[in-house]
């Protein structure tokens, strides 16, 4: 049975007196998987629960199949479910596909071909049919095994309630429930988030395999460009949201191409408009005569002055009929992209080789982001290192047995998730104390971004934050919106109106915006579009300072070009 076509027309959706989808149409037919990309803002998930019909359009309408699936950002069940009963619910459609069949082939048998009744049962035996082999509802129960243990879920016990879950394991647990179901059509809102490796392998290749179509919203490029065959980009464009054919790698492209194509016709377009309007309105005029009939010429004299106010107005005529055509259907300007243009990381200073012993992180008073250790103790086994771990430990969380840092360092921190990542982090920031000889070469300045990023005053605008935590010299020698990070819409909003995403990109700012000499990035690509991801990633190859990364973005890993440590998991 083909699987029917989700189909959007028109759609339009306003929130908060900003037009947020305006004229969306889409088709997604079966066995298409289509990425929705843009930045934050640009209605990826207002467009998912506008298709899945949660929220309802202002205009426009929605075609959907029957028994679409959903994934919110947040997880759907209550505390007090347990996972069996989740994934009997899961089940469910499975099970009644079969106790269905069951109950038609009893039917059928019943009922002798010459039946009148016969021709209608068996075509809806047939349709059940083959409803039940899209959904492989002979093997939901070991599909449902299978998908648990892919999404890292396998070991936890059926009776367990919900509430007992982590939030990830939560959210695992959605898309697990999503992937039994084989729905007719899957909306799924950043899947990737709180997946490891192995279950983002295992997810991708669940969805290669679903035989309806497949809408995701994501920031994952290699998820993108695993599992796409069309993205749509939501960020504003000539004629709208623009579908491309292909993954991540083939939109990359094409995009750089598009946005070439926009700027020069662009700026041809206003070429041509300010020789029209110097036509129409000055130079044509000044071809007209500007003196009276010479004593030779005044027989024809008014002859050939008609003929030139003529062909003036005639030029004028056409000049201002192709100037209001231009004006109304000439393309509108490309918006200025948002553009990661931060300053170079701190240089070393010449006086910048003693080592600190390690110790609670002190900040100093004029850089918030910064912390600085006390007296210098002694130079690590390497002269160039800014820190220095042996046989670091934190109990349960990090077991290392030796790190140099040093002050061109380009480190990447990898591993599962538990393995100690952030914490490691936490500890070359000196922010948290670990058994073992942590040292830091004095005066070092360090900048970490971590995952949570929460202000002490939500009611205050994000460009007045900026501005007080860095002081009006540094915020006017590096504006914010130079930065790129946040939108111009944005930077009069209270820093507690914003997007979790909005807010942690006004904390990278900060630490953009006086770069210490120890740059300590948390999951740094965590809520960036994928086109600032790149130019992320671009920033943080060259100029000098070190930079240390923890992160589980697969396309990052997979051009990272510096060191790398993989963590294990700490035992005790």
């Amino acid at each position: 049975m083909p699987q029917p076509a989700l189909i959007a027309h028109e759609l339009v959706r306003d929130l908060g007196g900003r037009r947020v989808l305006d004229g969306v149409s889409l088709t997604a037919s079966p066995g298409h998987r289509i990425g929705l990309i843009g930045e934050n803002g640009a209605g990826k998930s207002t467009l998912l629960r506008v298709l899945a019909g949660v929220d309802e359009p202002d205009s426009g309408a929605v075609s959907r199949p029957d028994g679409l699936g959903f994934l919110h950002q947040e997880s759907p069940f209550a505390g007090e479910a347990t996972l069996a009963s989740v994934l009997d619910e899961a089940l469910s459609e499975a099970r009644e596909d079969l106790a269905r069949l069951e109950r038609l082939g009893e039917a059928l048998a019943r009922v002798p071909e010459d039946d009148p009744r016969h021709p209608d049962l068996l075509d809806a035996y047939g349709r059940r049919l083959e409803q039940a082999q899209d959904r492989e509802s002979w093997d939901a129960d070991r599909r449902a095994a299978l998908v648990l243990e892919g999404m890292g879920l396998g070991s936890l016990a059926h009776g367990r309630r919900l509430g007992s879950l982590s939030g990830g394991q939560r959210g695992r647990l959605a898309l697990a429930a999503l992937l039994v179901r084989r729905p007719s059509a899957l909306l799924l809102d950043e899947p990737t988030n709180h997946l490891d490796d192995g279950a983002a392998a295992f997810l991708e290749e669940q969805l290669r395999g679903m035989p309806g179509a497949v809408l995701v919203a994501s920031h994952d490029r290699a998820f993108l460009d695993a599992v796409c065959t069309d993205l749509i980009d939501l960020d504003p464009a000539v004629n709208g949201p623009v579908r491309y054919g292909g993954g991540y790698s083939a939109y990359v492209n094409e995009k750089c191409a598009e946005r070439e194509r926009w700027e020069r016709r662009y700026a041809e377009e206003q070429e041509e408009l300010e020789e029209l309007r110097l036509a129409a309105g000055v130079t044509a005029h000044r071809l007209a005569p500007d003196r009276g009939p010479r004593d030779h010429e005044k027989m024809g004299y008014g002859h050939r002055a008609g003929r030139v106010q003529s062909q003036i107005s005639r030029r004028v005529r056409n000049a201002s009929r192709r100037l209001g055509e231009l004006q109304r259907t000439r393309v509108a300007e490309p918006p200025p992209p948002l553009r990661f243009a931060a300053p170079r990381p701190a240089a070393r200073t010449p006086d910048d080789s003693d080592f600190a012993a390690s110790g609670p992180a002190t900040r100093r008073p004029d850089d918030p982001d910064s912390s600085a250790s006390g007296p210098a103790t002694r130079r690590p086994d390497d002269p160039d290192s800014l820190v220095s771990l042996r046989a670091v430990r934190v109990p349960g969380r990090l077991a290392l047995s030796a790190l140099e840092v040093s002050s061109t360092e380009r480190l990447l921190v990898t591993g599962g998730n538990g393995a100690g990542k952030s914490t490691l982090l936490a500890v070359l920031a000196g922010r948290l104390t670990a058994e073992g000889a942590v040292r830091r070469r004095s005066g070092t300045t360090v900048g970490l971004l971590t995952q949570d990023t929460v202000f002490d005053r939500p009611d205050r605008t994000v460009r007045d934050t900026y501005a007080l935590a860095l002081g009006p010299e540094r915020a006017e020698r590096v504006p914010l919106g130079r930065l790129g990070l946040l939108a111009e819409a944005d930077l009069d909003r209270p820093v507690g109106q914003v997007s979790v995403g909005q807010r942690r990109r006004l904390a990278l700012a900060l630490l953009m915006a006086r770069p210490p000499q120890l740059l300590l990035l948390d999951e740094p690509t965590n809520h960036l579009s994928p086109r600032l991801c790149d130019e992320l990633e671009e920033a943080l190859g060259g100029g000098p300072g070190a930079i240390v990364v923890a992160s589980h973005d697969r396309w990052l890993r997979n051009r990272w070009q510096g060191r790398e440590l993989r963590l294990e998991p700490a035992g005790g």
